[in-house]
């Protein structure tokens, strides 16, 4: 019996390997950054919208990146101040902009409905659309981002090159502090897990996603799936605009940034498990038997392996290895795109088990009625 739960894991572990998109190599050690070509029409317009609440300690870095792009189209920044209380709006303001590229937007009250975030996305979209010509893209982005300064230039020539209707970049968390290089890039891993990037960018897998951190979207694909208002209830908006786009035909592409990073800081093993736990229950669309599946399935491809590596004998040892070792080996490319040491690999099945126990949390969170909480507001959505 012991053997047959042994060869399952490693079965598992091949599938997700070779099978399931090739998870672990659809990141920027496949697929750089672009330079931009010089278009015979010209470049194309590109209206970014900033949503931020409470943003103060990044919004000045964000938006100085963001203005400081060396793009050569049109192009102009909207940020919208979703009702902060700490200066956000007036921080913005004061940023340099000497071309003129910046509208500060003060957010109307939100409203039932909507998450905050795509309501606050959603006003910006409302003036971004009167500033783009047919032809144009729009660029979502998260206040807590930094941009390199040809980093727009890129995403509009892979879009462009490759007939791509979203480009989505999975932008480099901050992975500075010491609970930050542990746990931080499996969440990176996992996601790709979910959602292999290779399978996203697949016209004919169902498979669809993105990463809000950096999407950038024709505004004639927004206008075909109904635009932001769309999306109102989604509490993984990124995720859910993916699905709606590829739905409708569109070509995705999703990808690891070295273009983009984040600033936002995971200083406690708390803020960690509030990153994961936020949404986890969400992705198993609040379902208890898909919650029960997905710990079954941690269990048997993270932790039997361990068990029979060192436990094991014989055969089961063998194959418990085997296994242990596949992890190992489709971890390293995360590690590497975060310039961490290969020795890391090893802790994998305790990091496993913390982010088990946070989609645990995520449940118990859902059934004691706390919902999806952030920036000081709790959220019962509907939509996963």
């Amino acid at each position: 019996m012991v053997f047959v739960m042994a060869l399952f894991s490693l079965l598992a572990w091949l599938g997700l390997t070779f099978f399931h998109g090739q998870f672990w190599i659809g990141g920027p050690w496949l697929r750089r950054g672009l330079k931009a070509r010089r278009w015979k029409n010209g470049l194309p317009a590109v209206a970014v919208i900033v949503p931020a609440r409470d943003e103060a300690a990044s919004i000045s870095a964000c938006l100085s990146s963001l203005l400081g792009q060396d793009y050569q189209g049109r192009y102009h920044v909207f940020l919208v101040d979703d009702e902060s209380t700490d200066g956000t709006g007036d921080i913005a303001r004061r940023v340099p902009d000497p071309q003129g590229r910046l509208t500060v937007l003060d957010g109307k009250p939100h409203p039932a409905g909507w998450s905050g975030k795509l309501w606050a996305v959603g006003q910006g979209q409302e003036e971004a659309l009167e500033f783009l010509p047919a032809d144009g893209y729009i660029l979502l982005t998260d206040a807590d981002i930094v941009h390199k300064e040809d980093h727009v230039s890129s995403l509009v020539e892979r879009a462009q090159s490759e007939n791509i209707d979203m480009v989505s970049e999975m932008v480099k968390l901050n992975c500075a502090c010491f609970w930050e290089k542990v746990f931080v890039p499996a969440f990176v891993y996992f996601f790709a897990m979910l959602y292999p990037f290779r399978r996203i960018a697949d016209p004919q897998s169902p498979v669809a996603g993105a990463a809000g951190g950096t999407v950038l979207i024709r505004r004639k694909m927004l206008e075909m799936i109904g635009g932001i208002q769309t999306l109102r209830d989604a509490l993984i908006d990124d995720c859910t605009l993916g699905v709606r786009v590829k739905e409708a035909g569109g070509r995705l592409y999703l990808g690891c940034s070295e273009q983009a990073w984040s600033i936002r800081t995971y200083q406690t093993l708390g803020e960690i498990w509030h990153m994961i736990a936020r949404n986890a229950y969400v992705q198993l669309e609040f379902s208890p038997w898909n919650l029960l599946k997905a710990l079954a399935g941690m269990v048997l491809i993270w932790f039997l392996p361990v068990r029979l590596l060192l436990f094991g004998r014989g055969k089961n040892r063998v194959v418990g290895g085997c296994a242990y070792a596949l992890s190992c080996i489709t971890f390293m490319p995360t590690l590497r795109w975060f310039n961490l040491s290969w020795w890391r690999v090893l802790s994998l099945p305790l990091v496993a088990a913390f982010y088990m126990m946070a989609t645990v949390g995520s449940a118990v969170n859902h059934y004691r009625g706390k919902g999806v909480s952030w920036r000081g507001r709790s959220y019962e959505g509907a939509e996963s």
